[in-house]
């Protein structure tokens, strides 16, 4: 499976341009029919909590510009978005979109960054989210989840083979970002895809770093700083072959 991370430095708070330059990383990507595109957390907007700003309704432009992304392409699309609920907050979502514009999957995040104030204005997902495209389970999953492995192994549990985690992961703690990419895909025997930030908002620096990490934990596809789309692939056999030969999950109670 191909599968193309759109490293973005995000306009602040400003949706058309956003739009307008993911569509155009994408396009120069030029990404095989079928791939996988993953973008970041909250692309459209940033990572700002300005809710009357971040917020749309379902169906609204940010859902509708990733349907017409899939369909276009031909592709699988993961991306972020904030869609309002009726008590004024916002859910922070990762949405799965097919080639036919149809909804894969939909994961709201369940552990909002209380450090930058996101659990005064996000509600808290519960639970986790799967979809299956060519041939592999996949869980996305949303930045500070990554620092509970437990959500992690539900997701597993459930039959996860690849761990998407889209982000603004800020640059003072990309070391934390990388390493913990690395023990998820250790300790779970997966695929891990993190696809970040780069450049600076109003209130965070971003390295960058979007990377695909196998299940040995070896980074196999590196993003570096700059603003851009990499491309990889990964194989299922690779996956379900650890997954057979060195049966940590099995001794989990998992198997």
């Amino acid at each position: 499976m191909n599968i193309h991370l759109v490293q973005m430095d995000p306009a602040w708070e400003d949706r058309p341009a956003n739009h307008a330059k993911a569509k155009q990383l994408i396009a120069e990507a030029n990404p095989d029919p079928g791939s996988l595109i993953v973008l970041p957390e909250m692309f459209a907007t940033g990572f700002s909590t300005n809710i009357p700003m971040t917020a749309e309704p379902a169906g609204g432009p940010t859902e509708q510009f990733l349907r017409e992304l899939a369909t276009t392409h031909q592709c699988c699309v993961v991306g972020g978005l904030v869609t309002a609920l009726p008590d004024g907050r916002g859910s922070n979502q990762a949405l799965v979109i097919a080639p036919d514009g149809s909804e894969l999957a939909r994961y709201d995040k369940n552990h909002p960054f209380s450090m930058g104030g996101e659990d005064q204005v996000h509600a808290a997902g519960k639970g986790v989210a799967l979809f299956e495209w060519q041939g592999l389970r996949i869980a996305p999953l949303i930045c500070y989840d990554l620092r509970f492995p437990e959500l992690a192994r539900k997701a597993v549990r459930a039959g996860a083979e690849v761990l998407i985690y889209i982000a603004a992961w800020p640059a003072k703690r990309t070391q934390h970002w990388i390493t913990l990419l690395q023990a998820r895909a250790i300790e779970n025997l997966a695929f891990v895809i993190g696809v970040n930030y780069c450049g600076a908002d109003p209130q965070f620096t971003y390295l960058g770093r979007s990377i695909v990490v196998d299940p040995h934990g070896v980074i196999i596809a590196d993003a570096s700083a700059q603003e851009h789309v990499i491309t990889s692939q990964i194989d299922p056999h690779v996956v379900r072959d650890w997954r057979t030969q060195f049966p940590a999950l099995r001794d989990a109670g998992m198997a």
